[in-house]
């Protein structure tokens, strides 16, 4: 029965029986951590031959002696190996560092201090504003809000962001200069942007010259599932309407093989490869090229053997997220308290409670030992203006210390709820 149709009597039994259970949680002095999503051991160790598989002849390549100065742009196999993940061509490429957020900031940084392809720096104007689909990527949001620059929200459903605003807003106002995106298995949702939304992007008319579509793909190949929907390769779906310098792409191979030491990469038309450039001439000689080549060698090469390589990983993940889903199914579902998102890929489960109970929940489970990513952290300045939204990343503990956690999170979601419903 619905927790809301409980008669007082009912619903105070209901609370001293769950506060009971608590105070037992507390009692165990549990130290778990679900607040980021962080590869587990066993996902790391499923890379441990990256660090053999290279030897010092594989460092002459293409691109001449990786070990020394140069490339700049980055070694032609890893552009080669990575450009039909995000479907582009490999001169559409730019290698980074280990961590796309690098080169997020450093796109931002260059707009506000230089301007894109010739624009006013962002740095030299009144307003700034970037469109920020919700719930999002916290660490997204912090970038712009770091820059001082205004965000905007942009609801979004299970076919990604309302279009039909997010059109309305760039057409008409010009201080609006971007729109981040987390298009495949969405951060934290897991939705999968539609055909049609992706193509809408790729026709968007926005009034600012230097209007730019943040297209971060970090999950582009983090399938839970068989025959999984791809999204729509949107530089290829630009170029159809003479707009392909509309996008920026990110992705790199952070929870692919080491977080701490993935390779990651730019992908863009080549004149917005051309622009970024000449920042990054200043900025540095080249990326770590023998890591780039390493990841070459450690998957040959080849796309597929890349997807061989998440099968292994799904195998870690899946029952996680089983976890997580059948607990809130079995314990939640019933009392009608809670709303979660069942993704198909991805790395988080996005849960909704009642309105005005996300921050007691992650309240009440870091008081007895569960600690979660704060509420409302998937929204601009971390203000969710329901309190609802609390995101669940169930990949680094193991499947006991999971349990333990979906456990305790469960029981603190009644808590709140009836705690809620009591003070009514």
């Amino acid at each position: 029965m619905n927790l809301s149709q409980y008669n007082p009597q009912e619903l105070s039994a209901f609370y001293q029986e769950c506060l009971k259970a608590y105070e037992n949680y507390q009692a165990q002095n549990l130290k778990l951590d679900m607040s980021r999503g962080k590869p587990s051991p066993e996902q790391l160790d499923l890379s441990k031959d990256l660090l053999t598989c290279i030897r010092n002849e594989d460092l002459i390549g293409e691109g001449g002696d990786y070990r020394n100065y140069g490339l700049l742009d980055g070694i032609p196999e890893a552009k080669k190996l990575f450009a039909p993940m995000l479907g582009v061509e490999p001169d559409e490429m730019f290698m980074f560092g280990n961590a796309s957020l690098q080169a997020m900031y450093m796109v931002i940084t260059y707009a506000h201090t230089h301007g894109l392809l010739g624009c006013t720096p962002w740095k030299e104007l009144e307003h700034v504003k970037f469109l920020c689909p919700v719930p999002g990527y916290d660490r997204h949001f912090k970038i712009t809000e770091f820059f001082n620059i205004e965000m905007i929200n942009i609801p979004t459903d299970e076919n990604g962001p309302d279009m039909d605003l997010v059109e309305k807003l760039v057409s008409e106002d010009d201080s609006i200069k971007g729109i981040w995106c987390v298009p495949q298995y969405s951060n934290p949702s897991g939705i999968v942007y539609s055909d049609e939304v992706v193509t809408r992007f790729a026709k968007l008319q926005p009034k600012a010259k230097d209007f730019r579509i943040f297209w971060d793909n970090a999950y582009c190949i983090h399938h839970l599932c068989d025959n999984p929907k791809i999204v729509l390769p949107i530089l290829q779906e630009a170029k159809k309407y003479q707009n392909e310098d509309l996008v920026y792409i990110f992705a790199s191979t952070a929870k692919v093989t080491y977080a701490g030491a993935g390779v990651s990469m730019i992908a863009a038309s080549r004149n917005n490869i051309a622009d970024i450039t000449k920042a990054l001439t200043v900025f540095t000689i080249s990326f770590d090229k023998i890591n780039q080549m390493r990841h070459v060698k450690y998957f040959d090469g080849k796309l597929e053997n890349i997807m061989a390589h998440m099968e292994k990983q799904r195998a870690l993940i899946e029952p996680k997220f089983k976890i997580v889903l059948d607990t809130l199914n079995a314990e939640i579902r019933p009392l009608g308290i809670g709303e979660w998102t069942e993704p198909k890929g991805g790395y988080f489960v996005s849960f909704n409670a009642m309105p005005d109970c996300a921050k007691r929940i992650v309240e009440l489970c870091k008081n007895a030992g569960v600690v979660l990513t704060g509420a409302g952290a998937a929204f601009p300045y971390g203000k969710d203006p329901e309190d609802r939204n609390i995101r669940i990343a169930p990949t680094y503990p193991d499947t006991t210390e999971l349990q333990q956690a979906m456990d305790l999170f469960v029981l603190c979601v009644k808590l709140a709820s009836a705690e809620k419903l009591l003070k009514k």
